[in-house]
């Protein structure tokens, strides 16, 4: 089941009196940037991991058949290093509707590789949204990831796009590592 997120957003947050604010992206948005942005750099958040514990039923997957997509969960001590986009308040338009399928934005401070720090929203699907998954074994998660497909086309497509951008940045993330082992063998 999905849950539109878009009005939240807009609520959560009044970006209006901003000229420009950054993005953090631990996913999809490290590779597949189909915004403008003014400005991107690597960036790390603290106390946060990426999990493929986030259904997708609108882009890697259907209502009946749901993806598997990432989203961060609390990890004390972690590192999540992604990329970070300064843009323009209304990018956020495109962006929440994006984002819509259990997505809330978060404030958070994001610490960039020259060693200076900025607050950035940060897009996370809470455990209390109506498409959340929960954890599985990186196999069962492998096997389901696999076997789904969506209008944005198939969840493999997304674990291996992401394993890309990762390695782009020098991340090795093991559970997508995990996950992305598993998974070959479904290819």
């Amino acid at each position: 089941m999905s849950q539109d997120t878009t009005l939240i957003n807009k609520q959560r947050q009044d970006l209006s009196q901003h000229h420009s604010v950054w993005l953090f992206g631990y996913g999809s948005l490290i590779y597949k940037v189909d915004f403008p942005y003014l400005e991107r750099k690597a960036a790390t958040i603290e106390g946060w991991s990426r999990r493929f514990w986030q259904g997708s039923h609108d882009h890697r997957g259907t209502p009946e058949k749901p993806g598997r997509v990432l989203t961060l969960v609390e990890t004390p001590g972690e590192l999540c290093t992604g990329m970070a986009y300064r843009v323009t308040p209304e990018v956020f338009e495109h962006l929440d509707h994006r984002e819509k399928n259990g997505y809330l934005r978060f404030f958070t401070p994001l610490s960039f590789d020259d060693g200076s720090q900025d607050q950035g929203l940060v897009y996370i699907a809470t455990e209390d949204n109506a498409a959340f998954l929960g954890a599985a074994p990186e196999a069962d998660i492998a096997r389901h990831i696999a076997g789904s497909s969506g209008p944005s086309g198939s969840n493999a497509e997304y674990l291996l796009k992401l394993h890309t951008g990762l390695a782009e940045l020098g991340v090795t993330d093991p559970h997508v590592e995990k996950i992305r082992h598993h998974l070959v063998q479904y290819l």
